[in-house]
């Protein structure tokens, strides 16, 4: 989705985009449907998704070129959301300012929290059945899904996400980590400010959880069993060992990420003994693991892995829980020869299945 900036000063209605028009009428649209279809799901789903979206953005940069119609647009976001955007609009920007939040009374703020009063007051005196056990439960279901999606962001250090899908559904949300570098730039330029290296999730923020139970929690169960370790050795061992002629010179290595079971380090040190390898990884705890299991003279940097900065690798090898934008790697390699760690069914370049259990397969790619 490209930007489309506009003129303030010679056209229409909006002031930065006439994609703007699109959040405007999809607001709409969330309100026909909440009422039309008044259930507990579109309640939370709703609220959930339009305050990482539509009211996200009116915060940021609000739509139209006259004061009126914002205040209007936000009194209207105000009573669909149950939320005083005036309020929601102080705490978010103190969290771009990595400040402490203090509310602040002012006048937009007591009309917005008026407008939510009356709505709740006149749905529990003529709707109090929908009010308790429908939309009451859908609200706080959708404040608990707007926490999650907002911690997730940042708990392991502030992330992008850059699948397509999510990206179209929620207008580039996903580029996180570009929006908190410039909280200005509109919501269509935010692909244009990606880059290579940017910190990133294979999993939208709401989701992330998810790549923590499915990866690490496995990467545990490995370190705790014997039998587990030799199966994923020896699987991992095969792939890497069909791919090896293709590798050509691989006197510097990067294993990034390394894992809590360094299978790569285990592996690569036995089939290139001459190599010299570099584990990078942002977390402290896991290369202390690979230390314990691995030792000397690997070296160890505590580091996300740049390709802009971490370079002069022969061949650089990528995880499964690659955390940074996977695609990118595939269309420019950082090194001359990169092997990732990939799901069984996306193969790239020359391919060797790792295990149709483990659903794994190694990609070799070369620049």
């Amino acid at each position: 989705m490209q930007a489309v900036a506009v003129n303030a000063a010679t056209e229409g209605t909006l002031r930065y985009s006439r994609w703007d028009a699109l959040l405007v009428v999809l607001a709409g649209v969330h309100g026909a449907v909440l009422i039309a279809a008044p259930f507990l799901p579109v309640v939370a789903l709703g609220l959930w998704w339009n305050s990482n979206t539509v009211s996200h953005n009116f915060i940021h940069k609000p739509f139209f070129r006259h004061r009126a119609w914002n205040r209007m647009f936000s009194c209207y976001l105000t009573l669909l959301l149950g939320i005083p955007q005036s309020l929601w609009r102080q705490r978010h920007l103190a969290h771009h300012a990595a400040r402490v939040w203090r509310w602040h009374l002012t006048p937009t703020l007591l009309v917005e929290s008026g407008l939510v009063l009356t709505l709740w007051s006149a749905l529990l005196v003529w709707q109090s059945v929908f009010f308790l056990t429908v939309y009451l439960p859908g609200y706080l279901a959708g404040l608990a899904l707007c926490w999650v999606h907002g911690h997730h962001e940042h708990s392991r250090g502030t992330l992008s996400h850059y699948g397509w899908i999510y990206n179209r559904l929620f207008f580039n949300d996903g580029y996180h980590v570009e929006h908190h570098l410039d909280a200005q730039i509109h919501w269509t330029a935010l692909p244009q400010a990606a880059r290579m290296g940017t910190p990133a999730s294979n999993w939208p923020a709401v989701l992330r959880w998810l790549g923590f139970l499915n990866l690490e929690s496995l990467e545990k169960c490995v370190l705790q069993s014997k039998l587990l370790q030799w199966f994923v050795l020896r699987t991992h061992e095969q792939a890497f060992r069909r791919l090896l002629p293709q590798l050509g010179i691989a006197n510097h290595v990067a294993v990034v990420g390394g894992g809590l079971f360094p299978r790569t380090v285990l592996i690569l040190r036995r089939l290139l003994p001459e190599a010299r390898l570099v584990v990078i990884d942002a977390r402290a705890e896991n290369i202390q693991t690979a230390r314990s299991l691995v030792g000397e003279p690997i070296e160890y940097i505590c580091e996300w892995y740049d390709p802009c900065r971490h370079t002069g690798f022969d061949l650089v090898v990528i995880p499964l829980s690659f955390t940074g934008d996977r695609e990118a790697l595939y269309q420019q390699p950082s090194a001359p020869a990169i092997l990732f760690h990939d799901w069984i069914w996306r193969r790239r370049g020359t391919s060797a299945i790792v295990s149709v259990v483990l659903l794994k397969r190694l990609n070799l790619v070369r620049s």
